[in-house]
């Protein structure tokens, strides 16, 4: 089994040279499960990339640079269009016309191997547009590659037969032409979903072709769905496809393939040479075949995969049914296989609820209820809204309804469409329960702590985590213990906890005897700025010390990352999986033993050392993910997902978690939100992988060219691991992606080892030069003169995001509007005198040097601290929340004069009665019960920003009374 996951954010160059060169830094060596991890990491990263390696060094083309070989692939097929067409044009001498041709040349010898793993345009017809370049058939030659070109530019080829062949006919006019066109050069096929399907087996060319043939003979007018068929000779090469080849959706893996590729070049053979992964001490083709089987699952698991066998299907049947989909013996006749294939995409492509929603639509009811404006009958009646219904259209209003009205499913009791769509969300996440939340993950976040958290109850949780949290937490009763995030302090955001930091304070309630008592751990994956936990060594972790801890890992900014191989393996459901299955495992177990053994007897049972086990007896694996499906993926405003993990939830924890979605649910959801999220899941298992490779495809390039222009670099700088991640959180030794001179470096180490991983989606841009504030550079720069928007600043960064739908285009406006203002930025330096040149430079010093660091967590007041006499740190917000309710509890006091530090001479302790909020940074700097330290009141004065709830200049800061805080904490009363 390869167990490591592959790092694809590679670049392709072609120049003078092929830039390849993809060095890690000084890296410390990685020890115990570490190095094999790395092994296999490296192992599958060699697989996805080597298909992009298959280049020659190219003179002369100027296609800029790539991050992954699909792009490289479309961008070479375009230029080769741009030649062909100058072929079309008068060339007065061979001198003029032979650079064009070699220039083809090159490039039919790149895409030579790369053509084997795609079904358009196809071997033959790549070898027929070879043997037209050899033959320097100029016509022919130009007319078949635009024909190319043309199909893969508009994706037509998807949607069309087109018969290449055809084009090369010659033709006496234009109209010949198309007439040609219009009658035979395309087939329609209905506007059908397309996908290729992949065959591994080694074939000679005629039974190839057979094969093809025969399966493509299969499909009628009446499937769903049109396919063409992908064929390729060896395990090495069925890897480098499903992870190059975005169209592939199913894999048929026969009986006869090889393990090495027949491409034999150079750099595949060095970057495949020793992979071992495919390669069995058996020779049978079975276990090769399951090995595969197993692989192509690890990279891709939303595929379907099939296997036609030659030898005993009952003995496959017993070892590979959680592999494949169907399993056939020595098939001739395709139709069987076919009409699995389509099944099985029909599965995916099943959406229940949103197919429930528009049948609904399409019935005629009268409305006797309330909702005046379902059918839309309230818009058409009116004089005075109709630009409401031009704007919606009507389905909209068609499919407004409610669920006391009858005919669709209820989100508080689903028992049929919704309840499906919810099932097939959980297999396409990798739940074992998935809920939709109409209400964002601000709700989901409620929901999950209520339904898990009892009053008294001990949560650990990052001081940073959004607000929705300390509000839970404060509804819940919890006792709340902060764990501060290592600061950033240039650029006044924070990163992430460190596991030191996490298993310390475990270790530390175990000491007083209050372990019992800890329930949760909460935890933000990824960060606003990127920031990624390595999810399976802190579950680990603390499962060697607390071994029934429950995870909550908000993913509110992740719910992308399932559907990419790296990302995928720092997702909470993705782990949580895994490390069931390890911990059920006889190796796993005999792997404890050993290590029991070696601890010795008199060791500390919850020692937090690098190594730790849980015990197999006695762990649970208990981890729920929120994610808000709107922010990253496709889904209207405010629809989002809780996907559970949880052995004990039918056992202890079913009932509760529904009485907690009932109470924080409206009766009243919207529909369109519900149907957006069956529509979402389903696009992502058919299209995510695709998706999110563009989507850091565009990031990259992003991230090189600010780097590499010399305008943009001299005023702007994206922030990389270096500034984000300190050192000792890098095992790997990564500091950058990208560096002008090394090229793209190995990013594949940090993923695999590093305790916090950086996501490139991300894109913190450093601004501090500029002498322009975040928040101004926000609003009055980008939003307001350029029309672009971003979601959060801090005081001098800006946070840019690529997403699913984020474009080419886009990206070139970004950095095309960038360029603008860094001109901007020249000429008014230009024009400032030495007076005004001196004031903007201590501006710049103030932003780019001076940043203000966000302030760790001080302490709960003794009042609201626990009472067991443990000199532990958690707190009863809930009961200082509820306290502030009374006007006599509280005062106010100035941040602005020198109360604070009077209050602090007499022996006072002036403690929050609020949540104080600024954006940014976007989580409360105060929560209710917390003591106001120097530090936090400091960095409340030096704010600049427009937005701190809580806290209000004028009136000053909302505190406890110290006669409220003298008060018995223990008797619940108020004062007076």
């Amino acid at each position: 089994m390869l167990w490591g996951l592959p790092c694809c954010l590679t670049k392709f160059k072609m120049g003078k040279s092929l830039n390849m060169k993809r060095q890690s830094g000084a890296a410390r060596v990685p020890s115990g499960r570490n190095t094999e991890r790395l092994s296999q990491s490296r192992k599958l990263e060699e697989h996805e990339c080597a298909a992009a390696r298959l280049v020659p060094v190219i003179e002369g083309v100027s296609l800029s640079v790539h991050y992954n070989a699909t792009q490289l692939r479309l961008d070479a097929w375009n230029r080769l269009g741009g030649l062909a067409g100058m072929l079309d044009e008068p060339h007065p001498t061979k001198k003029e016309v032979e650079p064009v041709w070699d220039e083809i040349g090159e490039l039919i010898g790149l895409l030579e191997p790369v053509e084997l793993y795609w079904a358009f345009p196809g071997r033959q017809t790549f070898a027929r547009l070879k043997k037209l370049f050899l033959k320097r058939t100029e016509d022919r030659f130009s007319r078949l590659a635009t024909a190319i070109v043309r199909a893969l530019v508009s994706e037509t080829f998807r949607s069309q037969t087109v018969h290449l062949a055809l084009l090369e006919q010659r033709m006496d006019s234009e109209a010949d032409r198309r007439q040609q066109g219009s009658d035979k050069e395309i087939r329609k096929v209905g506007g059908r979903p397309y996908f290729e399907v992949l065959v591994v087996d080694a074939l000679m060319p005629t039974a190839e072709q057979a094969l093809r043939d025969s399966l493509e003979a299969m499909q009628c007018d009446d499937d769903c769905f049109t396919y063409s068929v992908v064929v390729v000779p060896s395990f090495e090469d069925a890897l480098i496809a499903v992870l190059f080849n975005h169209n592939i959706q199913a894999v048929v893996v026969r009986y006869g393939f090889a393990y090495k590729s027949h491409n034999n070049l150079d750099l595949l053979q060095h970057y495949l040479g020793g992979i071992e992964g495919g390669k069995s001490k058996s020779s049978r083709a079975l276990d090769r075949s399951v090995r595969l089987g197993e692989a192509i699952k690890t990279l891709r698991p939303e595929l379907d995969l099939y296997l036609i066998t030659g030898g005993a299907t009952e003995e496959v049947a017993c070892t590979a049914t959680h592999i494949f989909r169907r399993i056939f013996y020595r098939q001739g006749d395709h139709f069987e296989l076919h009409q699995n294939i389509q099944r099985g995409i029909g599965k995916r492509f099943e959406t229940p609820f949103f197919t429930a929603l528009k049948e609904y639509s399409k019935q005629p009811t009268g409305v006797f209820h309330a909702l005046p404006i379902s059918r839309g009958n309230s818009i058409t009646k009116s004089h005075w809204i109709q630009d409401m219904l031009q704007f919606y259209g009507s389905n909209i209003f068609l499919a407004e309804t409610s669920a006391t009205s009858g005919g669709l499913d209820s989100l508080l009791y689903p028992s049929g469409p919704l309840k499906r769509a919810q099932e097939l969300a959980a297999r396409a996440f990798g739940s074992k329960q998935t809920y939709f939340v109409t209400n964002g993950t601000s709700t989901a976040n409620k929901i999950v702590v209520q339904a898990l958290v009892q009053p008294g109850d001990i949560v650990l949780v990052d001081r940073d985590c959004h607000k929705s949290h300390h509000y839970a937490l404060v509804l819940a009763g919890a006792n709340v213990c902060y764990l501060d995030p290592y600061p950033l302090t240039g650029y006044s955001i924070c990163g992430a906890v460190p596991l030191e930091r996490i298993t310390a304070q475990l270790l530390e309630y175990q000491k007083a005897g209050l372990l019992d008592r800890v329930k949760m751990l909460i935890l933000t994956n990824c960060t606003f700025d990127g920031v990624i936990y390595n999810v399976e060594r802190v579950i680990e972790a603390c499962l060697a010390i607390k071994p029934d801890l429950i995870f909550l890992w908000d993913e509110a900014w992740f719910a992308f990352a399932r559907f990419h191989p790296t990302y995928r393996q720092r997702t909470a459901m993705h782990v949580a999986q895994q490390l069931s299955q390890r911990y059920r495992s006889a190796e796993y177990r005999d792997r404890y033993a050993v290590w029991k053994t070696a601890a010795g007897t008199g060791r500390d049972s919850c020692s937090a050392a690098s190594g730790a086990m849980a015990d197999p007896d006695r762990v649970r694996v208990r981890v729920y993910a929120t994610q808000s499906t709107h922010k990253t993926l496709t889904s209207l405003r405010q629809g989002s997902m809780i996907h559970v993990h949880d052995q004990d939830f039918y056992g202890n924890v079913e009932h509760a978690f529904h009485e907690a979605y009932m109470t924080h649910t409206s009766t009243s959801p919207n529909y369109q939100i519900l149907a957006s999220l069956d529509v979402g899941r389903r696009q992502v298992e058919l299209e995510g992988f695709e998706l999110v490779q563009k989507q850091v495809e565009l990031a990259m390039t992003l991230r090189e060219r600010i780097k590499t222009h010399p305008l943009l670099r001299k005023w702007f700088t994206f922030l990389t691991m270096r500034d984000l991640i300190p050192p000792e959180y890098r095992e790997s030794g990564l500091e950058v992606y990208y560096d002008p001179d090394r090229g793209w470096l190995r990013m594949e180490d940090a993923w695999a080892t590093d305790e916090f991983a950086l996501d490139p989606t991300r894109l913190t841009l450093f601004i501090g030069r500029t002498g322009i504030s975040g928040e101004h550079f926000r609003t009055t720069v980008l939003m307001d003169k350029y029309g672009i928007h971003i979601n959060k600043t801090s005081r001098n960064t800006v946070l840019l995001m690529t997403n699913i739908g984020t474009t080419r285009s886009s990206a070139a406006h970004l950095i095309e509007v960038l360029i603008r203002i860094a001109k901007e930025l020249e000429e008014k330096f230009d024009n400032l005198s030495t007076h005004e040149r001196g004031l903007y430079d201590k501006k710049i010093e103030s932003l780019a040097s001076s940043a203000i660091a966000v302030p760790p967590f001080s302490s709960f007041h003794s009042a609201f601290r626990n009472q067991t006499g443990a000199n532990t740190p958690e707190g009863d917000m809930r009961k200082a929340y509820f306290l502030a309710y009374s006007n006599e509890c509280c005062r106010y006091i100035s941040l602005n004069d020198n109360s604070l530090e009077n209050a602090a001479k007499h022996g006072e302790r002036v403690v929050s009665a609020m949540f104080v909020t600024p954006y940014p940074p976007g989580f409360p700097i105060l929560v209710p019960g917390q003591i106001v330290s120097s530090e936090i009141a400091n960095f409340i004065r030096r704010l600049d920003v427009n937005e701190v709830h809580g806290y209000r200049a004028d009136v000053g800061l909302r505190v406890f009374n110290e006669s409220a805080l003298c008060n018995d904490p223990s008797d619940g009363s108020r004062p007076g």
